[in-house]
Formats: structure tokens, sequence, C-alpha cells
């Protein structure tokens, strides 16, 4: 068959650099509707540049290529268009939050407290919260991770019956609850032993609603272990308890690992049991078992509720913001790096 038999079967093809025309025209267009029209928004632009590119991406690629191909086309820029409206949002929070963060956020701003310094005056730091914050997250942490791990284990290699159902259904019904719930209930508890707002208390809340999510996760995991190689195991002898402590979790470290940071990411930034719990210092509080304690979410809600109009509280909150979000993200990117590391290798 000629080569020219094949390019006729084939159909005529857009170049490969069609959609990136099309958007350049598109948003060319838009930005002439937006200024024709008196619109301000660049998110009205925006919209409007996104409707034009479908439409055009679906004109010319019927035109050209058929409408079957234009389909697939539409498609395929519908989930761009997508994820790039959903991006949006998440890149302009972090542009704000860098902008208005670094204006006071330096070596003295993390190595200082607030200590005696007020609210509405400049100075001060982060250092007690941040402190509080690894102590009261690096303690939940140490609650939650081995409690929602042998929960899933148990779900997962033992459960059967009435009592793994239950379990999986408080543990459904515990990862909707409001944070608010969870600082209520250790609240509660608080007011009768009549104790004092202390950093534990704020960790047992974050604890609460850290073990469905580590309970969620590595249950996930522990599923993706094929079943060959617990047979395998069991074939050769080796007992259950064994094989699961050999065999099933060094397979499955790394998705654990990787929920568990993930866990910890989301209760980094939960206010609510904390504000209820710890009740915020503004001076250093190394003992969390004693005392009120300070943390990165509590301290951003008091010196934004706090201010009073003051702009020196209000550039600490947003430095406390990208203190905490850089937090976050770290965590993250450590819990990608352990999956990485400890995935199953493949190949010789």
């Amino acid at each position: 068959m000629s080569t020219a038999t094949v390019s006729t079967l084939r159909g005529a093809r857009l170049p490969k650099w069609s959609p990136y025309a099309i958007a350049a025209g598109s948003v060319a267009v838009a930005v002439a509707i937006g200024l024709g029209a008196g619109l301000d928004s660049e998110v009205q632009w925006g919209l409007i540049a996104a409707i034009l590119f479908l439409i055009g991406t679906y004109g010319i690629a019927a035109r050209v290529e058929g409408r079957r191909q234009a389909r697939d086309r539409i498609a395929t820029s519908l989930v761009w268009v997508s994820f790039l409206i959903a991006l949006i949002p998440l890149v302009s929070l972090i542009w704000v939050t860098v902008a208005r963060g670094v204006k006071v956020l330096d070596v003295y701003f993390l190595t200082h407290s607030m200590g005696v310094v007020a609210d509405t005056e400049p100075g001060g730091g982060i250092y007690h919260a941040i402190l509080g914050s690894l102590e009261q997250v690096a303690l939940a942490t140490v609650i939650a991770a081995p409690i929602g791990v042998l929960t899933a284990i148990y779900l997962v290699e033992y459960g059967r019956g009435n009592l793994s159902r239950a379990i999986t259904f408080f543990v459904d019904v515990m990862t909707g609850i409001p944070s608010i719930v969870a600082g209520l209930f250790i609240l509660s508890l608080m007011l009768m032993f009549e104790m004092q707002p202390f950093g534990f208390a704020g960790s047992l809340a974050l604890a609460i609603l850290m073990m469905p999510v580590v309970v969620r996760s590595t249950e996930e995991m522990l599923k993706l272990v094929p079943n060959e190689l617990r047979e395998a195991s069991l074939a050769l002898g080796v007992p259950k308890w064994r094989t699961i402590l050999k065999v099933v979790l060094p397979t499955s470290i790394g998705g654990i690992t990787t929920g568990v940071m993930l866990a910890v990411a989301r209760i980094a930034g939960e206010t609510a049991p904390v504000l209820l719990l710890v009740f915020g210092n503004p001076f250093i509080n190394n003992n969390p078992f004693e005392g009120a304690q300070a943390s990165l979410p509590l301290y951003i809600y008091q010196q934004y509720a706090n201010s009073a109009g003051s702009g020196a509280a209000y550039d600490r909150a947003w430095a406390a913001s990208l203190t905490l979000i850089a937090f976050v993200m770290i965590l993250n990117l450590v819990a990608r790096g352990i999956a990485r590391w400890k995935a199953p290798k493949t190949g010789r």
C-alpha cells in the first residue's frame, strides 16, 4: 500500500502546536471582549477564554479531523481547562501568602516569642507557636499512628463478622466528624476532672481526628499486598503474625508511611480543638503536660482576631500562615520521598 493511500486512510490531522495557537487566540479574543465590555476582573477574562478555547477546539477539529476526533479533543480540553481552573485558587492563595508573609518572616521572627509584646505592637515571633505545634502534633502521632495501623491490620488480616463491620462503620463516621466535636469531647473530660488547659489535651483531640485517616490509608495499602505473598509464607510454615510482620508490612511500609504523613499534615492546621483545649500562651512553654501552650493555627487566629486593625499583627499572621504552609508542604514532600524510596522494586 502506498504512502499516499495510508495518509488518505488516516485522514487530516491538526498540527501538534494547534492547541497552543487556539489557546493564544482565545486569550486575545477574551481580553478584547473584556476591555470592550468593561470587565475589570481577570477571572472573568479567564472564563471567557476557557469557553472560547473549548468552542474553538471543537469547531476547528470538527472541520479538519471530523466530529469523532473533535469529541475526543473536546474531552481532553475539558480535562485541561478543569485542571487549570482548579489550580487558580491554589496558585492565588500561595502567591498572596508569600507576598504578605515575607514582610516579617526572618530569623528573628522564627526564634522569638511574643513575650511581653502586645498584639498591636511590632516585633515578636512564632518560636513558642512552632514549639507547641511540633510537640502537640508529635504526641498525637505517637498515639494515633500505632492504634490506626494495628486497627487496619485487624480489619484486613483478622476482621470477620459483626465486630469488623462495626469498627469499619465507626471509622467511617469518625472520618467525617468536625474537629470541634473532638475538641468538645476532650473538653468534657477535662471539666469532669477539673483540669486546666494544657498542650497534651490538644494532642488527644488531634489524635482522634488523625486515627480514621491512618486506618483508612493503611487498610488500602494492606489490601494491595498480593495474597500470593501471604500464601507462600504460610505454606512454608511461618505463623500468621510473623507473616504480617516480615512480609505484609515491609511490602506496604511505603504507602503506610505516606498515609501517616498525610494524616499529620491534615491535623497540623486544626484550630478549633486547640482553641478549646490549649488556650494559647504568648510565652514559651516547653512542657505540653502542664499549662497553656501555643500553636501555629491558634497563633494565626489570635493575631488576626486581636489585631484591632494593626498592620504588625496582620503581618505576623501572614508570616505564620506561610510558615504553616511550608511545614505542610515539607511533610508532603517527605511522604512522597518515603513512598518512592520504600516502593517495591520491579525488574532485575
